[in-house]
């Protein structure tokens, strides 16, 4: 199968999750893309969506369904987003889209995460994808120094504002075997809004698309 195949797959399945639920928490990202298409099948039953971006928020007004401010809303059931890595103990990194600070808050804010990925997105150890870390401008270029002594190599993300009004600085050749302590680290860093590790609040469901089937971790 190709890579769309695989994501259209693992998308299809992610459907099942969110059957029956008024109001759903959707993510950023190709994969989510496909989700969103297959949501025009049961759009009558949700009542509305909490978005993690405008592409996002686009996408979904196309299809009829309402979009929602989180703060209207409260505590969501379910969440769907991609990653572009995922380990084997859920930890995933995410932000390639740009999306991660609205990610984050939303995947807070829900009662379950079900990230949906094909097989390629699968890593044993994080960090092969640049980690995405989100910056006020004027702090880009000392968060950048404080990036350099954690061993990383940020790499300015240049011309491209996120959502929020932001910079992304990528970082480099990181191999994070403890993700836990580097998303707390990193994000202790003033002038940094978030950072693309999902370690804390991770994945509750991680739905892969391999060859012919989806595995499902738990």
């Amino acid at each position: 199968m190709t890579q769309d195949e695989l994501k259209k797959q693992v998308a299809k399945t992610a459907i099942q999750y969110v059957k029956g639920l008024p109001i759903i928490g959707v993510g950023t990202g190709s994969t989510v893309n496909f989700f969103i298409e297959m949501l025009a099948d049961i759009k009558g039953d949700i009542e509305g969506a909490v978005s993690s971006s405008e592409a996002t928020s686009e996408r979904l007004k196309n299809i009829g369904i309402p979009v929602l401010e989180l703060n209207s809303v409260g505590d969501i059931e379910v969440y769907v987003d991609g990653a572009d890595e995922v380990d084997p103990r859920k930890k995933l990194v995410k932000g390639g889209g740009g999306a991660l600070t609205r990610e984050k808050i939303i995947a807070a804010a829900s009662k379950k995460f079900v990230c949906i990925v094909d097989e390629s997105k699968c890593v044993d150890v994080l960090g092969k994808f640049p980690l995405p870390v989100e910056v006020i401008p004027m702090a880009r270029s000392y968060v950048a120094r404080e990036l350099v002594k954690l061993g990383g190599q940020p790499i300015w993300r240049e011309d491209y504002y996120t959502d929020n009004g932001c910079e992304i600085l990528d970082v480099h050749n990181m191999d994070i075997v403890n993700p836990m302590e580097l998303e707390r680290t990193i994000n202790d860093i003033t002038g940094v809004v978030t950072n693309g590790l999902f370690a804390h609040r991770d994945a509750d469901i991680v739905l892969i698309g391999k060859g012919d089937t989806v595995d499902t971790v738990e």
